[in-house]
């Protein structure tokens, strides 16, 4: 599969036709996906219905739009009229929604062509897509690996090249960490950017969507389409939305790169890792950037920061899955207490009743204060961390993840060992700045990202310095081995 701008432009010159293109994703995802587990469901009529409205606009010779012809995959949190949405869940399998995200409208509206919705973790709960009531997706660097999560099949069928497009969403790094590990570009935006009306939520003051692509460009196009103000959604922010293309760098001459102390320290216990990152440093600078070094002194309490306020909010915005309204209701008991606890006991898998349980033992009279109420606190102490790094660079470059993929199964019995796989996409995500995972390198042969960080709705400085550092290096055009072999 090609670029999603390459398809653009040879559909906009009618070289090829949207049809013929939607024909060939879904049939390499039919040819991959029993290996690789990537989708909960396909659209193969919605996306042909679709990519004939594209070629039927470009023969009158009108504008198809930026996304024309282009495949994308959805992540399954993100509604779709009459399609089935799950969020990965039973407790949501049979959910067809009455209305559309406006992430879809918009992508639709741009003549992308919507081919499936993709496995995730359940609610997003996750980081290695395990979570998945369903089935675990694989990734396609290595099979009996994970591809991350919770945006897990979004990121496993574009490092495939089913797709050169797919939708995520991020709450703690569910775009970032996939993206590191499927060897895609993946993007995070600021909080409000980007509307959540039509998401299904799990945090609310965290979840944000954006794309997983094969290169910076697509990336840079499809933020475009998305991003903008919806009145739809109470927390979008009306904020202009640049040519993200216009912005992008062939070189970082005059670039200002911040390198976080405190981060490094944290991964220098790991060589294969360590010599991986100091390269990609080393490769900024020779693009002409200035290297300057920068503190996150209260990136540290991340974890502990993010695992009160998420719970807590995932413990509010998933009380109404009670089986009175929509979704999965399991009938029994002598009232309808015991239908509501049957229903969630059968609906909602291990780690989303984890996590329900912590975020409403920090709701709780007597422990609000001292655990919801300090957490945000410390929230406010990370942005001002933020605040004063990018008085002195315009860019932050640090790690995506503390090491390669993982075998599957590995951590999933461990919920410490997977939640500290969010240590370096955490305090982004609570400062509620936008920040990428671009291929940076291998380490055993298994793909690693680095990430670029910007300040709020400054998009365009990490995506202009990720394009210069795709360019020079060259690790995003290498393909899956496993996958190209056979």
């Amino acid at each position: 599969m090609i670029s999603g701008h390459e398809i653009r432009d040879a559909v906009a010159r009618r070289e090829r036709s949207a049809v013929e293109v939607a024909q060939q994703a879904l049939q390499a995802i039919d040819r991959l996906e029993p290996r690789l587990r990537a989708y909960i469901s396909l659209l193969p009529e919605r996306a042909l219905s679709q990519a004939r409205s594209v070629d039927a606009r470009s023969r009158a010779g009108q504008d198809a739009g930026l996304l024309a012809g282009v495949p994308v995959a959805i992540k399954d949190l993100f509604c779709t009229k009459g399609d089935r949405t799950t969020c990965g869940s039973k407790i949501l399998q049979d959910f067809r929604p009455p209305y559309s995200a406006t992430v879809v409208e918009r992508l639709e509206a741009a003549g992308a062509v919507v081919v499936g919705k993709t496995n995730m973790d359940e609610f997003a709960m996750g980081s290695s897509c395990e979570n998945s009531a369903f089935f675990p997706t694989r990734n396609p660097w290595d099979e009996g690996r994970v591809p991350g999560g919770s945006s897990g099949g979004s990121a496993s069928t574009v490092g495939a090249g089913c797709v050169p497009l797919a939708m995520g969403t991020d709450t703690g790094g569910s775009i970032r960490e996939p993206a590191s590990f499927c060897n895609v570009v993946g993007v995070k935006p600021t909080y409000g950017r980007v509307s959540r009306y039509g998401m299904i939520a799990f945090a609310s003051s965290l979840d944000q969507a954006g794309p997983l692509s094969r290169d910076v460009r697509d990336a840079a196009d499809a933020l475009e389409v998305i991003a903008g103000f919806d009145p739809m959604d109470s927390t979008s922010v009306d904020v202009p939305v640049p040519r993200y293309a216009d912005h992008l760098l062939e070189d970082l001459t005059g670039v200002r790169v911040g390198l976080v102390d405190d981060f490094d320290e944290t991964i220098a216990a790991d060589s294969g890792m360590t010599s991986l990152y100091q390269t990609a440093y080393r490769n900024i600078e020779a693009l002409g950037a200035t290297l300057v070094h920068v503190r996150l002194p209260h990136a540290k309490y991340g974890l502990a920061t993010y695992y009160l306020i998420a719970p807590a909010e995932c413990s509010s915005n998933l009380a109404r899955y009670d089986g009175t309204r929509y979704g999965l209701r399991v009938d029994g008991g002598d009232d309808v207490y015991s239908m509501f606890e049957r229903t969630r006991a059968e609906g909602f898998g291990p780690e989303v009743k984890r996590r329900i349980v912590l975020g409403t033992y920090a709701l709780c009279s007597g422990y609000y204060d001292a655990y919801y109420v300090r957490a945000q606190k410390v929230r406010t102490l990370m942005k001002a961390d933020f605040d004063l790094a990018f008085a002195s660079c315009d860019v932050i470059a640090c790690p995506a993840v503390s090491c390669p993929p993982f075998e599957l199964g590995a951590k999933s019995q461990d919920p410490v060992a997977m939640y500290l796989m969010d240590y370096f996409t955490i305090p982004m995500s609570l400062a509620g700045i936008p920040a990428m995972s671009v291929p940076a390198g291998y380490v055993n042969g298994l793909p690693v990202g680095l990430q670029l960080v910007s300040p709020a709705f400054e998009e365009a400085r990490m995506l202009g310095v990720a394009h210069a550092y795709e360019k020079a290096t060259g690790h995003a055009r290498r393909r899956a081995p496993q996958l190209s072999a056979r």
